[in-house]
């Protein structure tokens, strides 16, 4: 979380060991590194079928790695939009060593960013931890610019020893938007909205496709294919399975709002558990003591989560309680050891400004101060900080000593209490650290809020789905929150490490996928002339018909380049050699199919 509060390369060596019926799971101890290419070798066999259930980052990088691949992808989403909980995110990545950090004088290195995922993330998974280091330049970084994601700056965040906090333009949409809209371009990509997977297919203990129903019609319908790869996200919207899995330590709480996507409700979660796969971790969930009940969906257990509150939190005593400009890893636990799980947001006229909701449908803030600031339900005001204490239900003398405390505080210039200012705290936390002093005051009720999955579906190196005796489900992937973000963060995660292994257990997937069914990119050694064979650019591009931008400018750039018609074409598209050759001159049937209508 950017507000307050509070990673390819296939492994070949796991996929080898697949054929021996060996499973590495992520979590677990085991000596396979992640790394190295894949063999190159081409298929003669039919294109690999595969289908991606969920449309979120995760599923969308792997339908398109999988496509570039040469393999038909349908992508299964129950929403009508793309981007899952990405989409809703501020959109910070965590990456390694690359300009944006040089330009901005951070010297980082893929073994101090080892060093800070270690000691800050607890029980996270080093295999996964090393892979994502060492490769999230280009698996990442690289492979998001190259598709059109801009990256405005780079952030602090605690845990990290440099700035590795990148933003994109745009914040979630604008880091997942590209990604959308390359699947897009690609013919072998088909999106089927508004659609539930309901079950997995299994045949001769093999994943061979998905039982789906459209949510419009309740029509049910199966898809099959040659592996399936699940991107349905993470299960802190279905209270009973956070409920089922809610840490040990704590009581569950007797109020805790939902406030993850709407759809993180724990549907892959339940597939994989009914043909055998294992969880791993599921005590390792991600939630904040900032929960809003939504304005929008008075009466459900659907929260908001309530951001940059530069005030103070305290506890039904009026006392604090924590950090209260800390992070959800410390001030959870805080919360959740009080007789009352629930805490109150202290602040004024001054602070108030910077209060916000996050998620980008709440960026506004007319929309904030109208459907927040201005519900008696949610906020209470006052002139004076004793009726704001009898409004709220505070002892009077409690709120008012606590207070007056902090603002001593404030005065002396470090925060004797709990840490929150001083010498050698961030500047953020400096910054953000004022007197309550100028009417009105304003008091807002907080709950625990979900958030966040950090453990999940257990997977190994090769982001294969592994059963409870840790071997491999044939044809059964998994990636993304689903999986726990393959365990990169432990439960304690560093800022921007969740949707960077979206991305790289992604790729992951898909290559994994193409070399098991043997197949690589269709990119061959390069042959100028057998793109001169085809066409002249002189001649053929200009007469050809207009408003098919391929023929007018693409194809101009081939030649031009010195490029290979195959880096675009070739054995695995809807692209057929011997046909495009039986009249090079004009538009095949072939051509076509891919091209109609597209300037």
């Amino acid at each position: 979380m950017t507000s307050r509060p509070g990673a390819a390369a296939i492994i070949p060596a796991a996929v080898m060991l697949a054929a021996l019926g060996v499973g590495l799971v992520v979590g677990g101890r085991g000596t396979v590194r992640v790394g190295g290419e894949p063999p190159v070798r081409s298929s003669n066999g039919p294109e690999p079928r595969v289908v991606v259930v969920g449309a979120g980052l995760s599923g969308l990088t792997a339908a398109l790695e999988l496509a570039d691949g040469g393999a038909q992808v349908v992508v299964i989403d129950m929403s009508s939009v793309y981007g899952g909980h990405a989409v809703m995110s501020q959109g910070g990545v965590s990456i390694v060593d690359t300009p944006v950090q040089e330009a901005a004088g951070q010297k980082d290195s893929p073994d101090l960013a080892y060093k800070d995922f270690i000691e800050w993330g607890e029980g996270a998974n080093r295999e996964w931890v090393r892979y994502y280091v060492d490769h999230s330049r280009e698996q990442i970084y690289d492979w998001l610019i190259d598709l059109g994601v801009q990256f405005s700056g780079i952030d602090s965040a605690p845990g990290n020893t440099v700035d590795r906090f990148h933003q994109p333009a745009g914040r979630g949409i604008g880091l997942v938007t590209p990604v959308y809209r390359a699947c897009l371009e690609r013919p072998n990509v088909r999106f089927v909205w508004n659609t539930r997977a309901d079950s997995l297919v299994v045949n001769n203990q093999r994943v061979t496709g998905v039982r789906t129903t459209d949510m419009r019609d309740d029509t049910e319908k199966t898809f099959e294919a040659d592996a399936v790869v699940l991107a349905t996200g993470g299960f802190q919207s279905n209270l009973d399975l956070v409920r089922e899995f809610w840490p040990a330590e704590f009581d569950f709480p007797k109020k805790i709002l939902a406030g993850s996507g709407r759809h993180s409700m724990g549907t892959g979660h339940d597939m994989v558990r009914k043909i055998g796969g294992a969880l791993v971790k599921m005590d390792y969930q991600w939630n904040y003591y900032s929960g809003l009940p939504d304005p929008q969906n008075p009466g459900s257990n659907k929260g908001l989560n309530a951001a940059n509150m530069w005030g103070i939190l305290v506890n039904w005593q009026g006392k604090r309680f924590a950090n209260d400009h800390g992070w959800a890893k410390d001030v959870m636990p805080a919360l959740l050891r009080q007789e009352q799980v629930t805490c109150w947001a202290i602040f004024d006229e001054t602070t108030k400004k910077e209060f916000s909701v996050s998620g980008s449908d709440w960026a506004d803030a007319e929309k904030v101060e109208r459907l927040v600031f201005q519900n008696p339900k949610l906020v209470q005001s006052a002139d004076t900080l004793e009726e704001l204490a009898r409004k709220s239900g505070l002892p009077v003398k409690g709120l008012t000593n606590t207070v007056r405390r902090y603002n001593s505080l404030i005065e002396k210039g470090v925060d004797d209490d709990f840490g929150r200012f001083g010498p050698g705290k961030t500047k953020f936390n400096n910054e953000a650290s004022v007197k309550i002093e100028t009417p009105p005051f304003y008091a807002i009720q907080t709950f625990p809020l979900t958030r966040k999955s950090m453990g999940g579906v257990a997977i190994d190196l090769a982001c294969r789905v592994v059963d409870k005796k840790q071997q491999p489900i044939p044809g059964l992937y998994a990636v993304g929150e689903l999986t726990g973000l393959a365990l990169i963060n432990g439960k304690a995660a560093l800022e921007g490490t969740f949707l960077g292994p979206c991305v790289v257990t992604g790729r992951v997937a898909a290559r994994s996928i193409l070399q098991a069914a043997g197949w690589k990119r269709p990119i061959d050694s390069v042959d100028v002339q057998r793109c001169a064979d085809c066409h002249d650019v002189a001649g053929d591009i200009a007469d050809s018909r207009p408003g098919y931008w391929h023929f007018e400018k693409v194809h101009a750039k081939v030649l031009e380049q010195k490029l290979d018609c195959r880096q675009c074409h070739g054995e695995l598209s809807p692209y057929r050699e011997d046909e495009h050759r039986i009249n090079p001159r004009v538009l095949t049937a072939a051509c076509m199919r891919c091209h109609t209508g597209r300037e």
